[in-house]
């Protein structure tokens, strides 16, 4: 059987223009291909930029340089380690502007093609220094991948760096996200925490975890993506407007999450190294230990990493014990690159989670009121993701050969026991295990053609993704392949200008549970740019995009062999539409942002037969306001979102919305962060103030509101920087509240999962 997308590009007046944009997109890229020629390196070296970079870490200015100019930029992160940049503005070369920001660093640059250039150290060329010497004598240098997964500070993105993450110290997702009120996480506990992206869940975003595919919608009362935060080193987050490169499936936007690597953490002129550290939390008695060891050699690389963590359960902000929050993880990585002296590197890495500890009955609610007399309060749950991947690609690119190869193996696994009604006279379940399994088996390959005056990346990706669950008579399989080829150009085609714009078309097989199948194919595009409307000062934004994502997989825990799926389930689309204004002026920043996202056919299964493909119309909207200001040794940001999410215009409640989207409202965050150098002090917190939200289900009550307060003060001592002591206090004040994504807060028979109060954590680093 075949079918077709009823919100596909048919015959109306939104269909016919989005027709034109691709086809626009699709002939402008083949003529700048075709037509336009190598240029030398000189060419992009001398064309002039309205460059507005304030002073800020080194890191984040090359990357925002990159976004200025269009220039491809590789750089060590351990050389750059902790190095700041001056503020640098006017309308400049993209050499003059390298430059000015490299000034006073010891680090020099050189052009390797018209639009790609390498950061290298002062002494890099007489010294290796455990670094690999290519065949032209030119040091080959880590990577940072400017345009990864769309990272290249789109309409709505959200970078999280790894000075950030080393700023929060996070020990969840919730705290990785903090200050970021566009994103909701709901849960106090690891293994049930999802991800809310202007309060559209993440199964309705493209997920990467270093470029691997993530499907992993298990069961709704656990985690999408089980993240231990320790592993990361940046998380890049379109919010709405996606670029074709993310992959397939971005309703909403895109999340790529990327871990270390030795590079990341090796000292200039080591070539091994090693890593600890330990922290206690004095709420939970929870302690966790990280052991790493890494190293470079002869173009070999390796890095390993482990981390455990073990603790009882927390006490919340009114005094109460919360039980089944013990914590009980175990996550690590492993990783082997080799890198040739032409620059081919080759990387291998396996990642794997695992949280085995009791936990409420419903995993991301604290129980039933009143409680259904066979279910225990708590019952045992084993959760595992792994991850698998081989990446290829040229560390030294030139001109129009930057390729990249991806291979992954993906999968998450949830085993508990199963509790079903009592059949009368017997008042005792007849329970019986449940395993539910997500498996993928994606990948890519792409390359970016290098223009005078930007990029285009091209490729083809793919997946094969299966739902399994294991569970007596509801044991049962869905499967979904697919096929996309696609291709974003990243331009500065006028001086002022910045424009991103590219389309995918995606075709897929979809099987459910009773052996039928369908076959559906769909385009994608998007739209976005920037126009300098004041240089150096004022950036109006606005983006566009129509996805199509296919027919998503049911969660495992509703599957029913028995499934009626009729003419057959209809594939998901969505519309995203964003638009904002940056002011930037020495050091100060304020901005504004609209959005409206839209989701068409949302499929949400439940087990009855009649149900398989139940689906639902969501719509997020609202606006985002912040400011901030950084004056070299520290800085300080306030942000507020206005989240408004209905389904089938109506308010939106979190057990339709399960795997759609979640309640959110007004969310106010303010951080804030000071560094004194000469001591090796550094001090900081954050606030976030969340309003009670009364947008409610009729017969519902409100959503509480909180204010939390978090500070902390870290030490690093100047004569021995390779130690790190730091300690905190998270929820200063003993609030006693729920995080507003966390399910159930509006049902008046859901006692919600209670974050925890006060909490004293202290944490240590040594580096080798």
């Amino acid at each position: 059987m075949t079918g077709k997308s009823n919100r596909d590009f048919g015959g109306t007046a939104s269909g016919r223009l989005l027709r034109r944009l691709l086809m626009g997109t699709a002939l402008g890229a083949g003529m700048l291909v075709a037509t336009v020629p190598y240029a030398p390196a000189q060419a992009q070296s001398a064309q002039m930029h309205s460059i507005n970079l304030p002073a800020q870490p080194l890191a984040q200015s090359l990357k925002q340089l990159a976004a200025q100019t269009g220039l491809q930029i590789a750089f060590g992160t351990a050389d750059i380690g902790s190095a700041r940049a001056p503020a640098v503005s006017g309308n400049i070369s993209a050499e003059q502007a390298l430059g000015s920001v490299l000034s006073g660093s010891g680090l020099n640059y050189r052009f390797t093609g018209p639009n790609t250039v390498s950061i290298q150290s002062a002494t890099a060329s007489a010294a290796s220094g455990g670094l690999n010497v290519a065949a032209n004598g030119a040091v080959v240098l880590n990577t940072i991948d400017i345009n990864a997964q769309g990272g290249e500070g789109g309409v709505n993105h959200v970078q999280i760096t790894a000075e950030d993450l080393a700023r929060k110290n996070p020990a969840d997702l919730q705290e990785v996200f903090a200050d970021e009120p566009k994103i909701a996480v709901g849960s106090s506990l690891p293994m049930s925490q999802k991800v809310y992206v202007q309060g559209i869940e993440e199964t309705n975003l493209a997920v990467t975890v270093d470029g691997a595919r993530q499907n992993n919608k298990v069961f709704h009362h656990n985690a999408t993506n089980l993240i231990d935060p320790s592993l990361l080193k940046a998380v890049s987050v379109d919010a709405g407007v996606a670029p074709a490169d993310a992959g397939p499936g971005a309703l909403g936007g895109a999340i790529a999450y990327e871990t270390k690597d030795a590079r990341d953490l090796l000292e200039p002129g080591k070539s091994i190294g090693g890593l600890v550290t330990g922290t206690y939390d004095f709420n939970s008695k929870t302690h966790t230990v990280g052991l790493s060891a890494y190293g470079i050699e002869g173009g070999f690389e390796y890095f390993g990493y482990l981390n455990f963590a073990k603790g009882d359960n927390y006490t919340a902000g009114n005094g109460a014990t919360i039980d089944g929050t013990s914590a009980n993880l175990l996550s690590g990585i492993g990783k082997v690159a080799y890198q040739a002296e032409d620059g081919h590197r080759f990387e291998l890495s396996h990642e794997q989670l695992r949280d085995d500890a009791p936990r409420p009955f419903r995993a991301n609610m604290s129980e039933l009121d009143p409680p259904k007399y066979w279910e225990p309060p708590i019952r045992d749950y084993k959760l595992d993701r792994s991850s698998t991947v081989f990446t290829y690609t040229d560390e030294t690119p030139e001109g129009w050969w930057d390729p990249k190869v991806v291979i992954a193996y993906t999968s998450a696994r949830v085993e508990t026991l199963i509790y079903p009604r009592p059949v009368p006279p017997s008042t005792e379940s007849d329970t019986y295990p449940g395993v539910g399994k997500t498996e993928s088996f994606n990948g890519k390959a792409e390359n970016r053609f290098a223009l005078d005056m930007g990029s285009i990346t091209a490729g083809l990706d793919f997946y094969k993704d299966s739902a399994d669950l294991d569970a007596r008579e509801d044991s049962s399989t869905e499967y979904a392949s697919n096929v996309g080829l696609y291709a974003q150009a990243r331009l500065e085609p006028w001086d002022r200008t910045r424009l991103s714009f590219g389309a995918r078309g995606d075709n897929q097989w979809f099987e459910g549970t009773t052996g039928e199948k369908w076959t559906n194919a769909g385009l994608s595009g998007n739209i976005s740019g920037e126009y300098d409307l004041v240089p150096d000062f004022l950036t109006a934004k606005a983006g566009y995009s129509h996805v199509w994502a296919g027919v998503p997989l049911a969660e495992n825990f509703n599957f029913n062999p028995n499934w009626n799926y009729g003419d057959g389930p209809k594939p998901v689309t969505s519309d995203n539409l964003t638009a904002g204004l940056v002011a930037t002026y020495q050091g100060f920043t304020l901005e504004a942002g609209i959005f409206r996202t839209d989701i068409y056919d949302g499929r949400t299964a439940y087990w009855a037969p009649g149900r398989a493909i139940e689906a639902h119309d969501v719509r997020s909207q609202g606006f985002t306001l912040g400011g901030g200001y950084d004056w070299g040794a520290g800085n300080v940001s306030v942000k507020y979102a206005n989240i408004d999410v209905t389904i089938d215009g109506a308010p939106a409640d979190s057990y339709l919305g399960n795997y759609l989207a979640t309640p959110v409202g007004q969310i106010f965050t303010l951080a804030a962060v000071h560094r004194f150098d000469d001591w090796g002090v550094t001090v900081g917190g954050d606030v976030e103030i969340a309003l009670d939200y009364d947008k409610v289900p009729a017969g519902s009550k409100k959503i509480e509101g909180h204010e939390v307060v978090n500070v902390f003060v870290e030490y690093q001592p100047p004569s021995n920087p390779n130690l790190t002591f730091r300690g905190e206090v998270k929820n200063l004040f003993d609030e006693d509240y729920a995080s507003r994504a966390t399910y159930g807060q509006e049902f008046g028979d859901v006692k919600p999962l209670l974050e925890p109060g006060r909490s004293f954590r202290l944490s240590a680093t040594a580096k080798f």
